[in-house]
């Protein structure tokens, strides 16, 4: 590796023409070393730049030379390497922290329905910051092509969003197909974990749950016992008994947990159940213990289980 040396001296005024120098130094992605002395590799094209610039020196009444340099004292070609890496990276870092945010924000995207506009011109406005950088990142810095490879994976991800078909809107009143996700709130308590139990034990045995706030619940799935939601308060009912009224279920037993969820998540005393109590502890008791959302909801749907088992609805 041969390299180029440009020694630069400009007049202290004015000091537009020393700012100006210094910019135009900083884009070509020369590398300052002590005093007024920059380099950078020698290639047909940097020769070219340092040369020209050394003419914009002169016609300020500036002094420039431009020297072709076989080695750097005290220092290998690695160790000289090392510094241009080091001049890239925080701006190669600062790529590779927003494509990531890029990816994360196509991922919660679930469909190509939506705001993709802005996705894609954010997409193209880091691959024009990534373009300008790598043009000056003049020996491939390892972190310069770990920016290239998450902007290539981000544009692919979109790319496969665009292409992704709309999901068919469910009609309000039809059954959710089987297999569908069900989302609410985090940190389940006694309505969701019951309701979430209902819908896999009774509803669709392949439900699977998620969760989510409620602005990015219908981007994943079906929500429940979340406001506005087909499947959750309505009128004086919670959203287990919605959900026993919306699929006609009659089991007698059911019809019993519903008070007792009803009583427990309410507490209007429409349904005295001394059950109601113990049953909203043990679940308090878990989720102090439990910080796994879905870890929490397995262990509350055990609850639920054993519940059924032995509970005797009131003649």
């Amino acid at each position: 590796m041969r390299w180029l040396t440009l020694l630069v001296t400009v007049p202290p005024t004015p000091i537009r023409h020393r700012v100006g120098i210094w910019r135009k130094l900083k884009r070509m992605g020369a590398l300052p070393l002590k005093g007024s002395a920059w380099m950078l590799p020698a290639t047909p094209e940097t020769t070219e730049l340092f040369q020209w610039l050394a003419q914009e020196v002169a016609s300020v009444r500036g002094h420039a030379m431009v020297l072709h340099v076989d080695a750097v004292e005290a220092m290998n070609a690695d160790e000289v390497a090392a510094l241009f890496h080091e001049a890239r990276a925080a701006d190669n870092e600062a790529i590779v922290r927003a494509c990531r945010d890029l990816q994360a924000r196509i991922d919660r995207q679930r469909s190509a329905r939506g705001a993709l506009e802005p996705l894609k011109r954010r997409l193209e406005a880091l691959g024009r910051d990534l373009d300008r950088l790598q043009a000056i990142d003049h020996l491939q810095s390892p972190a310069g092509a770990r920016a290239r490879g998450l902007w290539e994976a981000a544009a692919a991800r979109l790319r496969a969003l665009e292409a992704r078909p709309a999901p068919r809107r469910r009609r309000p009143g039809a059954p959710p197909p089987a297999g569908s996700t069900w989302v609410t709130r985090p940190r389940p308590h006694i309505d969701r974990i019951a309701s979430a139990w209902l819908i896999k034990r009774f509803v669709d045995d392949q439900a699977r749950f998620a969760f989510a706030d409620p602005v990015d619940a219908p981007k994943k799935g079906i929500p429940f016992d979340m406001v506005g939601a087909e499947f959750g308060h309505h009128g004086p009912d919670c959203t287990f008994e919605t959900l026993l009224k919306r699929f006609k279920l009659t089991d007698r037993r059911l019809r019993a947990l519903a008070e007792i969820v009803h009583e427990a998540d309410l507490g209007d005393g429409k349904f005295p159940r001394p059950e109601a109590t113990g049953v909203d502890l043990a679940l308090k008791g878990l989720a102090a213990t439990i910080h796994d959302d879905h870890e929490l909801l397995g262990r509350g749907m055990a609850v639920f289980d054993g519940l059924y088992a032995t509970l005797r609805p009131r003649r």
